[in-house]
């Protein structure tokens, strides 16, 4: 099953995605952590999300870039935080895939996605505060919302999650749980 949960910043989207993740309750689960910690503020919101998540029964991967060449064969479920950062990784990185990232990632979620049983994805809500960008700001804004549309398509179950209350568009969290 492929889940893909979204939100704003501070939404509660991580905590819903990891509740989904100890109610399935099949271990083992690996936790895919795309964020690169290239400062002080990405070092404290990683420290943060460990935290989180130290008594859930996760392993941890650190994966940046190429995430189609991660091996998550012994794990039952799969929780990939976050499409944005990934995103932005394989854009500007310098082993990223740069303008190839959109196929680069789905394939990447594919190859997952065909290891696993479930595959938890989160991603970002970042296309309605109204703003004006600069051109590389919009490029970003392109390849996500991309990713994320031809995500949702696969998905099996797609949540938003607004001021930490999941908003279900697609699937059943029934289902989800077997009831």
């Amino acid at each position: 099953m492929l889940m893909m949960v979204t939100g704003g910043s501070g939404s509660g989207k991580s905590e819903f995605a990891e509740s989904l993740v100890t109610g399935l309750a099949d271990g083992p689960n690996l936790y895919i952590a795309t964020m690169f910690p290239f400062d002080e503020e990405c070092h404290k919101r990683i420290a943060r999300h460990r935290e989180m998540r130290k008594d859930k029964g996760f392993d941890t991967l650190e994966c940046y870039t190429g995430l189609k060449h991660a091996d998550v064969s012994s794990y039952h479920t799969v929780l990939l935080e976050c499409m944005s950062n990934l995103t932005a990784n394989e854009m500007y990185q310098e082993k990223g895939s740069g303008d190839h990232c959109v196929e680069e990632i789905l394939a990447g979620i594919r190859h997952v996605k065909e290891q696993c049983r479930n595959l938890i994805i989160v991603t970002n809500e970042i296309f309605s505060d109204g703003m004006d960008y600069d051109e590389e700001t919009r490029r970003y804004q392109k390849y996500l919302g991309e990713i994320n549309v031809r995500m949702a398509s696969m998905a099996d179950l797609v949540a938003e999650v607004v001021y930490s209350i999941p908003l279900i568009h697609k699937g059943d969290l029934n289902e989800v749980f077997g009831r």
